[in-house]
């Protein structure tokens, strides 16, 4: 297996691990109080106040391990499945089914975490006005109809050949456009939470919360390079088999004009 296919893996682990910390490990974020203070320091919000907090909290947490984990990582590893699943001896059928059905595992929890912005307590829409949201349901579209396509052309085949040769440029250039635009997205999203953290809550920049959430999206922008690293070298080098075998194909067909 290649080097660069080893260290996305290593990378997409250590991406959950941090994501994972950074949920469960901070006060700011899953257990999260929210209180009015009082003159004297009591404790004065209402019960129901209190419990809407966290549930909108609880659905920051989901959004943030849904998209990131589920959406970004799974579908990076559905995008290599082609290239690890050689590694592993697998068929080329078995390489599509994995590539087919981790993107297909991606996408429905991309859905579910965009799912979790409808649940705040502003409203329907209220999530959706930021250059961050607007860039995610732009992701999930993209990836929906990327697989969707790749469902109905490579793996239904309901396509003919020429024309699957004509989509796969297409399908691959998307897939690694929407994949980067995905990383992107979250990293504006981590970029508005500390936003968020500093001016709501006091949440100083040096604190330790806000050095993991840089080494984080530090950790996800490197782990996208990886992926997109490992996928290029595969394409040039079929790129480069098949303008070879056009040339041969060429040659030949000269041959046998001449030779008639």
């Amino acid at each position: 297996m290649a080097v660069s296919i080893v260290l996305s893996h290593i990378s997409a682990l250590l991406v959950a691990v941090l994501v994972l910390l950074w949920a469960l490990a901070f006060r700011t974020t899953v257990f999260l109080r929210f209180y009015s203070t009082s003159v004297d320091g009591g404790a004065t919000a209402t019960a129901t106040a209190t419990a809407v907090a966290h549930f909108d909290h609880l659905y920051f947490v989901l959004h943030t391990l849904l998209m990131v984990i589920g959406f970004i990582l799974f579908g990076g590893e559905g995008m290599l499945a082609h290239r690890w699943g050689v590694g592993l001896g697998w068929a080329r059928g078995r390489r599509k089914a994995a590539h087919l059905w981790l993107q297909g595992a991606a996408l429905g929890f991309g859905v579910a975490g965009v799912w979790t912005k409808f649940k705040g307590k502003k409203g329907v829409l209220a999530n959706f006005h930021s250059l961050h949201s607007w860039m995610g349901l732009l992701c999930l579209l993209l990836f929906a109809a990327q697989w969707t396509m790749g469902f109905l052309s490579f793996w239904n085949r309901g396509e003919g050949r020429r024309a699957r040769t004509l989509l796969l440029p297409w399908h691959i250039f998307v897939g690694i456009f929407t994949y980067s635009l995905a990383v992107a997205t979250a990293e504006s999203g981590l970029m508005e939470k500390m936003a968020f953290l500093h001016t709501k809550h006091g949440i100083p920049r040096s604190s330790l919360e806000f050095t993991l959430i840089n080494v984080l999206g530090l950790t996800l922008a490197i782990h996208c390079g990886l992926v997109v690293f490992a996928l290029i070298p595969v394409k040039h080098k079929e790129s480069s088999n098949s303008t070879m075998t056009t040339r041969i194909g060429y040659g030949v067909s000269g041959v046998q004009r001449l030779s008639l």
